[in-house]
């Protein structure tokens, strides 16, 4: 095949160089990889971002419309994550195309052919995400030996089980309303996806006196200004079901969780869903992000130009990361627990302060904390990314 005709059919879409470093910066991102294996329909994409202060950990994803740039986005946020919980690792995050609402079978077929393919990628460990969950780690783990998120059976802490990224979330809240003009205690709740994160989100807030007033899944908001039961809800989706069949309720279409009044908004779902589109009908006091970047940048300003509190992702949901980093460490459930209310408390009381004192985003405060601690990390390196170390990972 001549070089023209490279040029002009396999490359048919203008890829070039330019374009395949797009996402690339001062941090990252070391490694793109993108999978693919048609004899089991797998087709997937690993971000390996920064690594200065160790491997990079993040979850694996599956949704039919995932893409490069999420994937490069979401394994950026990890290494903000990461770095902002003083854990030693980098950031990370796999993408796999697919419906996570397929037969297990084939979900772990797909998973066992990710983890074979990525044997030799050492600097990227295995985590659950949206998608997928214990089950798939633990095909991960008989593979090639490198996931956390483990089924309990096997050593690991159900991240999802214990609620991790949930208890993080409660402890963000309650600091977050230090800086606000209302308490806990009676607050309305709102959480935009029912999940491992919004449905244990909703339950430790409420256990601690706020009230549930709505909740969204793909299917639809459930919406009762008098309060929804949460051990219902969460009974209701764990039979399968969506929170819009819970009879005690008003129906309502699956956007209209972002016009209900509130005093608190979780989002807990997919990226983007407040964006500049629609971040003009939220009506709140706080934000707390639940999911990984599930608020634009414009969004961000937005809110914060109308003095709406807004606790970034990486800060506020860190619990989960602090998790499974902790579990392949050997350390024990108790630990995990104490290190994420101290960790998440502390690191959203400092970015807090600074954003209260020099008048900027939270998420800026956030981000300078971040990297002031990657930069450190990657002053110690020859090389900014990697190390020529013999067993570096």
């Amino acid at each position: 095949m001549s070089c023209n005709l490279v040029n002009q059919e396999t490359f048919k879409g203008g890829v070039d160089t330019e374009d395949i470093f797009r996402f690339a910066d001062e941090l990252g991102p070391s490694k793109i990889i993108h999978i693919y294996e048609p004899s089991v329909g797998l087709k997937a994409v690993l971000v390996v971002d920064n690594v200065a202060a160790g491997p990079s950990i993040g979850g694996v994803r599956m949704a039919p419309d995932v893409s490069t740039e999420e994937c490069f986005r979401l394994a950026r946020a990890m290494t903000l994550k990461n770095a902002a919980a003083g854990l030693p690792y980098g950031g990370g995050k796999v993408v796999v195309y697919g419906d996570p609402k397929m037969a297990p079978e084939k979900k772990i077929e797909l998973m066992r052919a990710l983890a074979s393919s990525l044997r030799e990628i050492k600097e990227y460990i295995f985590a659950p995400d949206m998608g997928t969950d214990e089950d798939c780690m633990a095909c991960v783990k008989d593979e090639i030996g490198r996931a956390a998120g483990l089924p309990r059976v096997i050593g690991g802490i159900p991240l999802d089980e214990i609620g991790a990224t949930g208890w993080g979330l409660r402890h963000a809240t309650e600091v977050a309303l230090e800086f606000c003009d209302f308490k806990l205690e009676g607050a309305r709740i709102v959480v935009q996806g029912f999940g491992a994160v919004g449905k244990n989100a909703a339950r430790f807030l409420t256990e601690n006196g706020a009230v549930l007033v709505a909740v969204a899944d793909s299917l639809g908001t459930i919406y009762n200004p008098e309060g929804l039961d949460v051990d219902a809800l969460i009974t209701l989706k764990e039979a399968g079901g969506s929170v819009v069949n819970h009879p005690e309720g008003e129906r309502l279409e699956r956007d209209a969780v972002i016009d209900i009044d509130c005093d608190i908004w979780i989002p807990a779902a997919r990226p983007d869903v407040l964006n500049e589109d629609n971040v003009h009908r939220l009506r709140t006091k706080l934000v707390v992000e639940g999911a990984n970047i599930p608020i634009t940048p414009g969004a961000e300003e937005y809110l914060h130009e109308k003095g709406i509190l807004c606790v970034p992702d990486f800060i506020a949901n860190a619990g989960g990361v602090i998790c499974a980093a902790m579990e392949y460490e050997g350390s024990s459930e108790c630990a995990v627990l104490q290190a994420i209310e101290a960790k998440v408390r502390i690191n959203t009381r400092i970015m807090l302060k600074e954003s209260t004192s020099k008048g900027i985003l939270p998420r800026e405060a956030a981000v300078d904390l971040a990297l002031t601690r990657i930069r450190k990390a990657m002053g110690y390196r020859r090389w900014s990314l990697f190390s020529s170390a013999p067993g570096f990972v």
